[in-house]
């Protein structure tokens, strides 16, 4: 094989690479447009806007280094990935952080409530047992609290399960959106090399002759 077989071969085949990708390019590109659309839609649809900037308290704003985003998306309507994220980790947690403080659990969640309240019957029922009436309601009136407070704990976890899985949906999407512009500019690359051998191993035999 001579070298101007090699410059096509070589060249050939490293446009249909490019086609290729070009190809998975638009594919990965449509990916990311339809994880974009689809996590705005959703979270539109929700209808969850964020406080205003006026209405956020002190605590709200400082309670982690991140909770500054509810600033930065203070009056918005939710929409995006890193909205739902925001929302999700610093608002609703900051909310169920307090109930649970508030209600006398303070770092407790929905999943260790679960033993503390079989604890809190166990010790309901001991009391009654023993005829001791004031303990009894104590701890029912702890049964109570933890009760409630599970319940609340499990909605809001519910939903910020919810809108951390649309921002990870959203990460996806973007995942795809720049792997798209990588197909991109390899296939440009590679087409220009391809195009540069046909006219090398061209160029090179009209010189011979």
């Amino acid at each position: 094989m001579n070298r101007k077989q090699l410059d096509i071969l070589f060249a050939g085949g490293g446009i249909v690479v490019a086609l290729l990708l070009l190809v998975l390019g638009f594919v990965l590109h449509d990916q990311a447009s339809f994880a974009h659309d689809y996590v705005k839609e959703e979270l539109g649809s929700q209808k969850i806007t964020f406080a205003p900037a006026d209405k956020l308290t002190d605590e709200e704003k400082n309670w982690k280094p991140g909770s500054k985003c509810l600033v930065e998306y203070a009056g918005e309507l939710m929409e995006t990935g890193k909205q739902a994220e925001c929302y999700a980790k610093f608002y609703i947690g900051k909310h169920m952080d307090a109930s649970a403080a508030g209600a006398g659990f303070p770092g407790e969640t929905y999943a260790t409530l679960g033993t503390i309240r079989t604890d809190l019957a166990a010790e309901v029922k001991t009391a009654k047992d023993a005829g001791n009436t004031a303990a009894a309601d104590e701890a029912q009136a702890k049964l109570d609290k933890a009760t409630s407070l599970r319940s609340t704990l499990q909605t809001g976890e519910t939903l910020r399960g919810l809108l951390l899985t649309s921002y990870g949906f959203s990460i996806f999407g973007e995942k795809a959106a720049l792997a798209a512009d990588v197909c991109y500019i390899a296939a440009v690359v590679l087409l220009i090399l391809g195009i540069a051998g046909f006219v090398h191993a061209f160029a090179g035999a009209n010189r011979r002759t």
